[in-house]
């Protein structure tokens, strides 16, 4: 590696120089970056730029499947830091080629971390789509991604002078600064590397002899019957990426998540069954009497409507008890909008794109989105639409750049701000007897486009946080994004698409006794082939046809309702009609939200009993002092999610007192200490290569001779490997390794 012309002084991060203006790298801050102004390294090289989007796109495929399953994702941007250092220190070795510096390094976890930003924006909002009664298309998921992405990115860079620079002291960023230490730590010669890479195989492996060769059991499930209830039972399954993403969210939000567990499936579920199979009719909303129902009826029919009125509540509280930082944070940011160009001569580490650049750019964005938006609704409505992007967009990814800030990207509730923005714009919607199903597509476009923003917004402050401590130029930190963001998007359309299909189960079983008139067998104009008939698709709603289950379904020429289509996503049949469980489904907790919300208001079919049940548990919640949004998701997500995440909590609470390292320490040195230790590393390969695993084995679905082939479960079974235990035996060397690693000192990660 070129020496810089100034060696850099080895130093945490966070160390703070006297203040001084100018010389050796400093600012008025008193901040002196670890390469100095003047040092001139290779930074923005197409290596480093190529490494960011391929890292970028793969931890995208990995975050999308987390949020599909649980709701949640954590930041990438450590992650992909580690495994440039790794990857480039390995080509260099087996190669010959010139080591990779730091700046570099920075640019490829710039790049990387877009992919993780707009997947969770994506998997929030657009399965919504089949919610109400549309089918998703890679053409407008994409188009979405990069339009909510790029603004994201535009929207944040005229604030970077406000939030990184001049209130360096009063936001820590403490993933972002976590990060940079990694980089410097890597610059000096340590490297965690093997860390991630480690908990990656052994995750993968256990992930693939589960859901690939069906060798292992993956739920493991205790029965409360016989002492409590037909229903209740403690379930978890054994996924190494939830006990990962536990163990980095920490103590206090995994046990909040798993109290939402208990009180869902073993409060509010039993008490359901205890009342309900008395009576001997119908409880609306559910279509058949409750003692004739299960778990899972249960859990579709009544809990999910109590827990999307939890999620709503909790959004709207957080969004009302960060009022005044929201205008504090808008105040600071309008005032600071003019002096984050670039204009005039600057140091190389003040370096913004031009405010022309970030202006133009913002417009055309806005103005394609309207030209877009205009195909499906009138001129008007699509300047509406685009007019609330902008303001949503830029109060939310001014906020989302503030939290970060202050608490973290993986911690950063972007899904309140989506359910606040979506909940506004129904409201205007309702307003204006805007009710159409275009109509309720326009506002769920509404609301992903800013949800993406405000969260690659958050995730784009995190980088340049970094970059400002590394000494990085921040106008190619910029563009790295923006490179990392445009390929992440074109490609998670597909990777969601892939996702659904996969899952996706075509079923003869429970279908509506419905004849369709000929005037609405005649209103189908979708056509689908399935087993060699042809149908005409139907896709009813429940304010239409109140006793069918809203759903997709191929219609015969008798009229009558042939197939159910069940997505993966958002779905509700577990099996296929020959008995085989279908592993790749997910229950998208946050998305059924968006869906329940537009469709509720809109429609004016919302169940408000258990929506506002659901909302006083957040009130509740909030009364004990204690934020409810984690509980929330908590009581949407089946348990059997949230067990292996309060098990990686509770790891990390007692590696953190047996290490003396306080996880949830406010003290910026603790927080990066605790971001950057060997067991947050090894949770990090658990999750990346227990979802990537699962992405992995998804392609089986599309070769049914390969997946039988490979299923082991016909040999082994009824030998000790097809025993509960022996699954459990392994996940449990997954836990002991992660507390062995993780209660290894501070100061191993660095060797």
């Amino acid at each position: 590696m070129p020496a810089p012309e100034q060696p850099p002084i080895k130093r945490r991060p966070d160390d703070r120089p006297p203040a001084r203006a100018g010389g050796n790298g400093g600012d008025a801050t008193g901040v002196k970056p670890y390469i100095p102004d003047e040092a001139k390294l290779p930074e923005f090289t197409w290596t480093a730029v190529i490494l960011g989007a391929v890292l970028g796109i793969v931890f995208g495929a990995s975050s999308l499947y987390l949020v599909l399953k649980v709701g949640m994702t954590v930041s990438a941007s450590i992650p992909v830091a580690v495994m440039s250092i790794t990857l480039f220190r390995g080509f260099s070795k087996a190669f010959g080629l010139r080591p990779a510096t730091i700046l570099e390094n920075n640019i490829v976890q710039t790049a990387g971390s877009a992919g993780e930003s707009i997947a969770f924006g994506v998997g929030v909002t657009m399965p919504a789509l089949m919610l109400l009664g549309f089918d998703m298309t890679i053409q407008r998921v994409m188009v979405v991604s990069i339009l909510g992405g790029l603004l994201g990115i535009l929207m944040m860079i005229p604030l970077r002078r406000a939030f990184i620079v001049r209130m360096h002291r009063e936001l820590r960023y403490p993933e972002g600064t976590a990060c940079a230490e990694v980089l410097i730590s890597g610059d000096q010669g340590g490297s965690s590397g093997r860390l991630v890479f480690l908990g990656f195989f052994l995750a993968a492996i256990q992930k693939v002899f589960t859901d690939g060769f069906n060798m292992l059991q993956e739920t493991l499930s205790v029965s409360l019957s016989d002492r409590f209830n037909r229903l209740a039972s403690l379930t978890s399954d054994m996924a190494p990426e939830l006990l990962g993403v536990g163990y980095i969210i920490g103590m206090k939000t995994s046990s909040l998540m798993m109290a939402g567990a208990v009180i869902g499936n073993l409060v509010i579920v039993p008490a359901i069954s205890i009342f309900g199979d008395t009576v001997p009719g119908l409880i609306s909303p559910g279509m058949k009497p409750i003692s004739q129902m299960d778990l899972s009826e249960i859990q579709a029919n009544y809990l999910r409507y109590i827990g999307a009125g939890c999620v709503t509540a909790a959004g709207i509280i957080s969004m009302f008890r960060t009022m005044p930082m929201i205008i504090r944070s808008a105040t600071t940011g309008l005032r600071g909008f003019g002096s984050g160009s670039g204009g005039g001569r600057r140091k190389r580490t003040e370096r913004d794109m031009s405010l022309t650049t970030v202006m133009v750019g913002s417009l055309v964005l806005l103005v394609i989105l309207a030209g877009i938006l205009m195909t499906e609704v009138p001129i008007w409505a699509a300047a509406l639409g685009a007019a609330l992007v902008l303001g949503f967009g830029f109060l939310f990814v001014t906020v989302s750049s503030r939290l970060t800030g202050e608490i973290g990207s993986s911690s950063n509730p972007i899904s309140g701000m989506t359910v606040a923005t979506l909940s506004l714009t129904c409201l205007i919607f309702l307003a204006l007897k805007m009710t159409s199903p275009t109509d309720r597509v326009l506002a769920l476009s509404i609301a992903a486009v800013v949800c993406i923003a405000a969260s690659n917004g958050g995730t784009t402050s995190q980088d340049l946080k970094t970059g400002f401590l590394v000494g990085a130029t921040p106008y190619w930190q910029q563009w790295a994004i923006i490179v990392g963001a445009l390929t992440s998007a074109v490609v998670i359309g597909g990777t969601l698409l892939l996702f659904n299909t996969a899952g996706t189960v075509y079923s003869r079983r429970d279908l509506p006794q419905v004849v369709l008139s000929p005037q609405q067998y005649d209103a189908l104009t979708q056509h689908a082939t399935y087993d060699g008939h042809d149908y005409r698709v139907w896709q009813p709603t429940r304010s239409v046809y109140p006793n069918v289950t809203p759903g997709k379904y191929y219609v015969d020429e008798y009229h009558r309702p042939a197939v159910l289509v069940d997505p993966a996503i958002t779905g509700r049949l577990k099996t296929r009609d020959n008995g085989e469980e279908v592993k790749m489904k997910f229950d998208a907790p946050k998305t059924q939200v968006m869906g329940i919300i537009i469709n509720g208001v809109l429609e004016r079919t919302l169940n408000w009993g258990l929506v506002l049940v659901g909302a006083m548990l957040a009130v509740g919640i909030e009364l004990c002092g204690t934020s409810s949004l984690a509980f929330a998701v908590g009581v949407y997500i089946p348990m059997q999610y949230t067990s292996p995440i309060f098990m990686g909590g509770l790891i990390a609470w007692l590696v953190g007192v047996w290490s003396g390292r306080g996880k949830n320490s406010d003290d910026a040195t603790a927080i990066a200490d605790a971001e950057t230790s060997p067991g947050t590393l090894l949770a990090s390969g658990y999750i990346a290569g227990g979802t990537l695993a699962a992405v992995a084995v998804t392609f089986l679905e599309f070769s049914q001779t390969l997946k039988e082939k490979l299923d082991f479960h016909k040999q082994v079974a009824g030998t000790f490997i097809d025993r509960e235990w022996f699954a459990l035996i392994i996940f449990g060397i997954l836990i002991a390794v992660l507390i062995f690693i993780g209660s290894r000192s501070t100061e191993n990660k660095r060797r």
